[in-house]
Protein backbone atom coordinates (compact mmCIF):
# COMPACT_ATOMS: atom_id res chain seq x y z
CA UNK A 1 0.00 0.00 0.00
CA UNK A 2 1.33 3.44 -0.88
CA UNK A 3 1.12 6.44 1.40
CA UNK A 4 -0.78 8.77 -0.92
CA UNK A 5 -2.14 6.61 -3.70
CA UNK A 6 0.89 6.75 -5.96
CA UNK A 7 0.55 8.61 -9.22
CA UNK A 8 2.58 7.18 -12.14
CA UNK A 9 5.44 9.45 -13.08
CA UNK A 10 4.56 9.27 -16.76
CA UNK A 11 1.46 11.45 -16.27
CA UNK A 12 3.25 14.16 -14.31
CA UNK A 13 3.60 17.59 -15.90
CA UNK A 14 7.05 18.06 -17.40
CA UNK A 15 8.18 20.65 -14.81
CA UNK A 16 7.18 18.56 -11.78
CA UNK A 17 8.54 15.34 -13.34
CA UNK A 18 11.96 16.93 -13.90
CA UNK A 19 12.13 18.20 -10.32
CA UNK A 20 11.04 14.87 -8.82
CA UNK A 21 13.59 12.97 -10.91
CA UNK A 22 16.40 14.90 -9.21
CA UNK A 23 15.12 14.41 -5.65
CA UNK A 24 15.87 10.65 -5.37
CA UNK A 25 13.08 9.75 -2.93
CA UNK A 26 9.80 7.83 -3.39
CA UNK A 27 7.15 10.05 -4.94
CA UNK A 28 4.64 9.30 -2.18
CA UNK A 29 7.07 10.38 0.54
CA UNK A 30 7.92 13.65 -1.18
CA UNK A 31 4.32 14.63 -1.83
CA UNK A 32 3.15 13.65 1.64
CA UNK A 33 5.87 15.73 3.30
CA UNK A 34 5.15 18.76 1.12
CA UNK A 35 1.39 18.59 1.73
CA UNK A 36 1.72 18.06 5.48
CA UNK A 37 4.19 20.92 5.79
CA UNK A 38 1.93 23.48 4.10
CA UNK A 39 -1.31 22.09 5.55
CA UNK A 40 -0.62 21.50 9.23
CA UNK A 41 1.12 23.14 12.19
CA UNK A 42 4.24 20.98 11.88
CA UNK A 43 7.90 21.89 11.99
CA UNK A 44 10.55 20.32 9.78
CA UNK A 45 11.76 18.41 12.84
CA UNK A 46 8.22 17.02 13.35
CA UNK A 47 8.15 15.75 9.77
CA UNK A 48 11.60 14.21 10.09
CA UNK A 49 10.44 12.23 13.16
CA UNK A 50 7.10 11.25 11.57
CA UNK A 51 8.82 9.90 8.47
CA UNK A 52 11.30 7.95 10.65
CA UNK A 53 8.34 6.28 12.41
CA UNK A 54 7.17 5.13 8.96
CA UNK A 55 10.54 3.70 8.05
CA UNK A 56 11.81 6.55 5.88
CA UNK A 57 15.07 8.30 6.74
CA UNK A 58 14.36 11.86 5.65
CA UNK A 59 16.44 14.82 6.76
CA UNK A 60 14.61 18.06 7.56
CA UNK A 61 16.79 19.91 5.04
CA UNK A 62 15.50 17.55 2.34
CA UNK A 63 11.89 18.35 3.23
CA UNK A 64 12.66 22.06 3.08
CA UNK A 65 14.31 21.61 -0.33
CA UNK A 66 11.28 19.69 -1.64
CA UNK A 67 8.93 22.43 -0.49
CA UNK A 68 10.98 25.19 -2.10
CA UNK A 69 11.25 23.32 -5.42
CA UNK A 70 7.68 21.97 -5.69
CA UNK A 71 5.40 24.59 -4.14
CA UNK A 72 5.81 27.13 -7.00
CA UNK A 73 4.81 24.39 -9.47
CA UNK A 74 1.77 23.41 -7.40
CA UNK A 75 0.68 27.04 -7.02
CA UNK A 76 0.99 27.61 -10.78
CA UNK A 77 -1.13 24.51 -11.43
CA UNK A 78 -3.71 25.58 -8.86
CA UNK A 79 -4.15 28.99 -10.50
CA UNK A 80 -5.51 27.24 -13.59
CA UNK A 81 -8.26 25.64 -11.49
CA UNK A 82 -9.02 28.44 -9.03
CA UNK A 83 -12.66 29.44 -8.84
CA UNK A 84 -13.64 33.04 -9.57
CA UNK A 85 -14.07 35.25 -6.52
CA UNK A 86 -16.75 37.83 -5.76
CA UNK A 87 -16.63 41.53 -6.56
CA UNK A 88 -16.73 42.73 -2.95
CA UNK A 89 -13.30 42.44 -1.35
CA UNK A 90 -12.10 42.77 2.25
CA UNK A 91 -8.43 43.73 2.22
CA UNK A 92 -5.88 43.86 5.07
CA UNK A 93 -2.29 42.97 5.88
CA UNK A 94 -0.82 40.78 8.60
CA UNK A 95 2.67 40.39 9.99
CA UNK A 96 5.25 37.69 9.27
CA UNK A 97 8.73 37.58 10.79
CA UNK A 98 11.65 37.11 8.38
CA UNK A 99 15.22 37.07 9.76
CA UNK A 100 14.00 38.61 12.98
CA UNK A 101 12.17 41.50 11.30
CA UNK A 102 8.48 41.97 10.66
CA UNK A 103 7.39 41.82 7.02
CA UNK A 104 3.89 42.32 5.65
CA UNK A 105 1.58 39.78 4.05
CA UNK A 106 -1.11 41.59 2.08
CA UNK A 107 -4.30 39.57 1.68
CA UNK A 108 -7.93 39.96 0.62
CA UNK A 109 -11.02 37.78 0.73
CA UNK A 110 -14.43 38.28 -0.83
CA UNK A 111 -17.59 38.51 1.28
CA UNK A 112 -17.90 34.70 1.22
CA UNK A 113 -14.37 34.49 2.75
CA UNK A 114 -12.80 33.12 -0.44
CA UNK A 115 -9.18 34.20 -0.81
CA UNK A 116 -8.68 36.75 -3.58
CA UNK A 117 -4.89 36.90 -3.54
CA UNK A 118 -1.85 37.47 -1.31
CA UNK A 119 1.53 39.18 -1.53
CA UNK A 120 4.49 39.33 0.85
CA UNK A 121 6.23 42.70 0.93
CA UNK A 122 9.17 44.05 2.90
CA UNK A 123 7.48 47.38 3.70
CA UNK A 124 4.02 48.53 4.66
CA UNK A 125 3.46 51.58 2.49
CA UNK A 126 1.58 52.93 -0.52
CA UNK A 127 3.90 51.24 -3.04
CA UNK A 128 3.45 47.83 -1.40
CA UNK A 129 -0.33 48.19 -1.23
CA UNK A 130 -0.53 49.34 -4.85
CA UNK A 131 1.58 46.39 -6.00
CA UNK A 132 -0.79 44.09 -4.15
CA UNK A 133 -3.89 45.60 -5.77
CA UNK A 134 -2.30 45.42 -9.22
CA UNK A 135 -1.47 41.75 -8.76
CA UNK A 136 -4.90 40.86 -7.37
CA UNK A 137 -6.76 42.72 -10.12
CA UNK A 138 -4.58 41.20 -12.83
CA UNK A 139 -5.37 37.69 -11.61
CA UNK A 140 -8.97 38.03 -10.39
CA UNK A 141 -10.38 41.02 -12.23
CA UNK A 142 -11.33 44.36 -10.70
CA UNK A 143 -13.72 44.40 -7.74
CA UNK A 144 -16.70 46.72 -7.48
CA UNK A 145 -15.90 47.63 -3.88
CA UNK A 146 -12.98 47.20 -1.48
CA UNK A 147 -13.47 47.32 2.27
CA UNK A 148 -10.42 48.13 4.39
CA UNK A 149 -9.49 49.57 7.76
CA UNK A 150 -8.29 53.14 8.33
CA UNK A 151 -4.86 52.54 6.75
CA UNK A 152 -3.79 55.68 4.93
CA UNK A 153 -1.30 53.78 2.75
CA UNK A 154 -3.91 51.32 1.51
CA UNK A 155 -6.36 54.12 0.83
CA UNK A 156 -3.76 56.16 -1.08
CA UNK A 157 -2.77 53.12 -3.18
CA UNK A 158 -6.35 52.39 -4.25
CA UNK A 159 -7.05 56.06 -4.93
CA UNK A 160 -3.97 56.19 -7.16
CA UNK A 161 -5.24 53.17 -9.09
CA UNK A 162 -8.70 54.73 -9.40
CA UNK A 163 -7.21 57.85 -10.95
CA UNK A 164 -6.43 55.88 -14.09
CA UNK A 165 -9.64 53.87 -14.28
CA UNK A 166 -12.81 54.70 -16.22
CA UNK A 167 -14.88 52.92 -13.60
CA UNK A 168 -13.45 53.67 -10.14
CA UNK A 169 -13.46 51.00 -7.48
CA UNK A 170 -15.63 52.02 -4.54
CA UNK A 171 -13.68 52.35 -1.30
CA UNK A 172 -15.24 51.61 2.08
CA UNK A 173 -13.23 52.13 5.27
CA UNK A 174 -15.27 50.36 7.95
CA UNK A 175 -13.14 48.35 10.37
CA UNK A 176 -15.82 45.97 11.70
CA UNK A 177 -16.71 44.87 8.16
CA UNK A 178 -13.11 43.72 7.79
CA UNK A 179 -13.51 41.06 10.47
CA UNK A 180 -13.83 38.42 7.74
CA UNK A 181 -10.29 38.89 6.46
CA UNK A 182 -8.88 39.36 9.97
CA UNK A 183 -10.39 36.03 10.99
CA UNK A 184 -8.98 34.44 7.84
CA UNK A 185 -5.49 35.65 8.78
CA UNK A 186 -5.63 33.26 11.74
CA UNK A 187 -5.45 30.15 9.57
CA UNK A 188 -2.19 31.40 8.03
CA UNK A 189 -0.71 32.57 11.34
CA UNK A 190 -1.60 29.25 13.00
CA UNK A 191 0.43 27.43 10.35
CA UNK A 192 3.46 29.73 10.46
CA UNK A 193 3.73 29.80 14.27
CA UNK A 194 5.71 26.51 14.60
CA UNK A 195 8.24 27.81 12.06
CA UNK A 196 9.49 30.42 14.54
CA UNK A 197 10.06 32.92 11.76
CA UNK A 198 11.57 32.56 8.30
CA UNK A 199 15.30 32.74 7.57
CA UNK A 200 15.04 34.09 4.02
CA UNK A 201 12.56 36.38 2.22
CA UNK A 202 12.45 34.24 -0.94
CA UNK A 203 11.80 31.06 1.06
CA UNK A 204 9.16 32.86 3.11
CA UNK A 205 7.38 33.95 -0.06
CA UNK A 206 7.39 30.40 -1.49
CA UNK A 207 6.31 28.66 1.71
CA UNK A 208 3.53 31.18 2.30
CA UNK A 209 2.27 30.60 -1.23
CA UNK A 210 2.04 26.89 -0.44
CA UNK A 211 0.17 27.57 2.80
CA UNK A 212 -2.22 29.92 1.01
CA UNK A 213 -2.77 27.42 -1.81
CA UNK A 214 -3.65 24.63 0.62
CA UNK A 215 -5.89 27.04 2.55
CA UNK A 216 -7.79 27.90 -0.64
CA UNK A 217 -8.19 24.23 -1.52
CA UNK A 218 -9.65 23.56 1.93
CA UNK A 219 -12.11 26.41 1.43
CA UNK A 220 -13.36 24.80 -1.78
CA UNK A 221 -11.78 27.28 -4.17
CA UNK A 222 -10.52 24.66 -6.61
CA UNK A 223 -12.78 23.51 -9.44
CA UNK A 224 -13.44 19.80 -9.15
CA UNK A 225 -15.28 18.99 -12.38
CA UNK A 226 -18.31 17.85 -10.42
CA UNK A 227 -16.34 15.14 -8.59
CA UNK A 228 -16.35 15.30 -4.79
CA UNK A 229 -12.77 14.90 -3.52
CA UNK A 230 -10.96 15.52 -0.26
CA UNK A 231 -8.58 18.46 0.05
CA UNK A 232 -5.66 16.00 -0.02
CA UNK A 233 -6.91 14.40 -3.24
CA UNK A 234 -7.35 17.82 -4.84
CA UNK A 235 -3.79 18.77 -3.86
CA UNK A 236 -2.35 15.60 -5.40
CA UNK A 237 -4.47 16.04 -8.52
CA UNK A 238 -2.47 19.19 -9.32
CA UNK A 239 0.27 16.87 -10.56
CA UNK A 240 -1.85 15.49 -13.40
Amino acid sequence: MTMTGKTPRKILPTGIAKVLKRLHYPLDVILLCVRWYVAYSLSLRNLEEMMAERGFEVDRSSVHRWVIKLVPLFEKAFRKHKRAVGKSWRMDETYVKVRGQWKYLYRAVDKAANTVDFLLRAYRDKAAARRYFEKAIDRSGAPEIVTMDKSGANLAALQALNAGRKTPIKIRQVKYLNNIVEQDHRAIKRRTRPMMGFKDFRCARIILSGIETMHMIRKGQMTDGGVARTAAAQFYSLMT
